[in-house]
């Protein structure tokens, strides 16, 4: 037996130990935790995924929040909300019947495609994204939410279009969708030291104009923000100040590692480790969540991100299983990904591969992928580290974090292993 077993062992029985201690927690302790999952508006074309696949594979019955991905921001000619995509939003009449349900003229598109969503699960949340990883999004937050009078006049219009429902016009003429959404995430990718009030006031009045909509409709409506893991960025947040206009932040817990890297690393570890040659800088869940709550975050405000798509690298020396080793670039996509993207690819895609040794890090919780033979390495999220990540999140804080969020719906297996695996771990 070797030197090591002592310890694997070890962390075994700690292992076995924390799933007994979330069934305990799942019983007996406080319940209504998030289980929220990002749909792209954009899945409905490469990957030809639908809001009625989240249906008939039975996630949506699992789902606590339902986050749409995205809705524009725009200073032209005014602060204001628009839509990305209108074919894909309200257009287009060729999407899958959500649950058999026939959409109605003039609305169709993902948008009719929520409201029978929302009607075959009523409890269900929806909530629309604002933002995401653009250029042009981040430059009319910074213009939007730099004045008092921009502040306003862009959560006004948002509030509008998205909540009220006055969602635009076609050759049909106005299209409208009331109930459509429940509230915002407010992705803004990412304020800078300049931004850092002017973000906290952008909430602040997001939330006082959703509180006045509620005392003339009577509903409750959610304001969440995308908050980010690396601490060059969340140093430019106030987070707890921003927090108390939150229902909660969605934390990206991933991204710790990727294509930008030319040495191999997971790219959503739990825990850091002395054998990390990162170690010490943060790149983990567990030195993030700690800032946060340091930060005077509650617990119960904090969402936490698992990614459904993994990061690869090719030109990977053996040692280690591919781990901390150099590399020549980016992992060539594989063939099928939906993501079509080199350096990264789908749960769906990495977990029917061929010819890759799997191993699973006991210190970090992470898994990875090698093949010796054409030296290529992935790092990505499976049941186990999910379900463990379930487990930390019950058990960080007394009562629990709030709960856990999917990036991205579409990239999980056709029968929503991934998420189901995190909804069994929350108790949903």
């Amino acid at each position: 037996m070797s030197s090591t077993s002592p310890r694997i062992r070890a962390l075994c029985v700690i292992l076995f130990a924390l799933c007994f201690l979330v069934s305990v927690a799942q019983a007996d302790g406080p319940q209504g935790k998030v289980l929220a999952g990002f749909f792209e508006e954009w899945s409905i074309y490469y990957a030809n995924y639908n809001i009625a696949d989240l249906q008939a594979n039975g996630v949506a019955g699992h789902l606590s929040h339902f986050i749409y991905a995205f809705g524009n921001v725009t200073t032209n000619p005014v602060p204001s909300c628009a839509i990305a995509d209108a074919w894909a939003d309200f257009e287009t009449p060729y999407l899958p019947a959500t649950g058999g349900i026939a959409s109605q003229w003039p609305l169709f598109g993902n948008f009719a495609e929520i409201l029978k969503l929302k009607q075959l699960n009523p409890n269900l949340k929806t909530v629309i994204s604002l933002g995401g990883a653009s250029t042009a999004n981040t430059a009319a937050f910074v213009a939007a939410a730099s004045t008092a009078t921009g502040r306003t006049a862009l959560a006004a219009s948002c509030i509008d279009m998205f909540i009220v429902g006055n969602v635009g016009s076609d050759w049909n003429g106005a299209i409208t969708a009331p109930g459509l959404f429940d509230g915002f995430n407010i992705d803004w990718e990412f304020p800078t030291a300049a931004d850092k009030q002017n973000f906290t006031a952008l909430l602040q009045e997001f939330r006082r104009q959703l509180n006045a909509l509620s005392a003339t409709t009577g509903k409750q409506y959610i304001l969440t923000a995308d908050a980010p893991a690396g601490s060059q960025n969340y140093v430019n947040i106030e987070l707890s100040k921003a927090a108390k206009s939150l229902d909660f932040y969605t934390i990206d817990g991933y991204n710790y590692a990727g294509s930008w890297d030319t040495v191999t690393n997971h790219a959503s570890p739990l825990f850091d480790s002395r054998q990390d040659p990162n170690f010490g800088q943060g790149l983990d869940i567990e030195d993030t969540i700690s800032a946060y709550l340091q930060a005077g975050v509650p617990g119960k405000k904090i969402v936490l991100g698992v990614p459904l798509y993994g990061a690869g690298w090719q030109g990977v020396p053996g040692g280690n299983n591919g781990l901390y080793q150099t590399s020549t670039g980016p992992a060539t996509s594989p063939p099928g990904d939906t993501l079509a993207t080199d350096g990264v690819a789908t749960y769906n895609t990495l977990q029917g591969l061929s010819g890759f040794t799997k191993t699973f890090d006991l210190r970090r919780i992470a898994v990875s992928l090698y093949n010796p033979s054409t030296q290529t390495f992935w790092t990505y999220d499976d049941p186990a580290t999910a379900g463990l990540k379930m487990a930390y999140i019950w058990l960080r804080v007394p009562g629990g974090l709030g709960g856990a969020f999917a990036w991205a719906v579409k990239d999980d297996d056709p029968n929503g292993t991934m998420m189901k695996t995190m909804a069994a771990g929350l108790g949903r």
